[in-house]
């Protein structure tokens, strides 16, 4: 595997001490598709604040996948030029995050709302994930499943906002969402999440993408195929 200078290590990664096990699905996705290899999961936060709930959120999440059976990689967004800064976005950090994108096969989203909206940093993320590149696409095709935390009571404005970019990016955004209110009481002094229906739900969103991203596997190509880009690319 390739040194990654942007990825975040994920601390306790096999423990999950607000999980009642004799509840969950190790395997939700049995009997839908083919579970090997793993599937690859890419995790966006959009806060950069030492005790960012986002990014704390994104934890929870990405351990839930990997209890599910996936292989994760959380993206570290702190050293992103803005778009458009540097000539062509030729930063390391940009090259970085458009190769976890192409690996992945589904992505979860997760944004802090601030003044009504996504971050400027998780809106950074996404318009540094061009539609096309150099033949390749790092987005069509993928799931993306899409969180908030905000700091008041429960709104619903982010997850809106990235539904919305998710269909701009040509993803499968699955049914499901996580809005987590006044994320500051959710979470411990050590940075783990709580027992709560916020927790409950972030377990139901992660079961759900994990099913979607193994269903989409064999017909990604086939959902994608369009018309107009078949007659672009003269292919006949």
């Amino acid at each position: 595997m390739p040194e990654h200078r942007y990825l975040r290590p994920l601390p306790d990664a096999d423990t999950l001490p607000a999980l009642r096990a004799e509840y969950v699905l190790a395997r939700p996705a049995l009997g839908l598709g083919e579970l090997d290899p793993p599937p690859r999961i890419l995790l966006l936060y959009g806060s950069l604040r030492e005790r960012s709930y986002s990014r704390l959120a994104i934890e929870e999440a990405a351990r839930l996948l990997r209890f599910f059976g996936c292989e994760t990689r959380i993206f570290d967004p702190s050293q992103l030029p803005l778009p458009d800064r540097i000539e062509n976005d030729d930063h390391p950090a940009v090259h970085e995050l458009r190769e976890h994108s192409l690996w992945s096969e589904a992505q979860v989203w997760c944004s802090p709302e601030r003044h009504g909206q996504i971050t400027g940093i998780m809106k950074t993320q996404i318009d540094h994930l061009p539609l096309a590149i150099k033949g390749l696409r790092p987005t069509q095709g993928r799931a993306l499943a899409v969180m908030q935390v905000s700091a008041g009571s429960q709104s619903f404005n982010s997850v809106n906002t990235l539904r919305i970019l998710g269909r701009w990016m040509r993803m499968f955004t699955i049914p499901n969402q996580s809005s987590v209110a006044k994320a500051y009481d959710e979470f411990d002094e050590a940075g783990r999440m709580k027992p709560s229906s916020y927790y409950d739900r972030i377990v139901d969103v992660m079961e759900e993408l994990v099913r979607f991203t193994v269903l989409l596997r064999p017909h990604t190509a086939q959902l994608v195929d369009r018309y107009s880009e078949r007659k672009e690319r003269g292919e006949r």
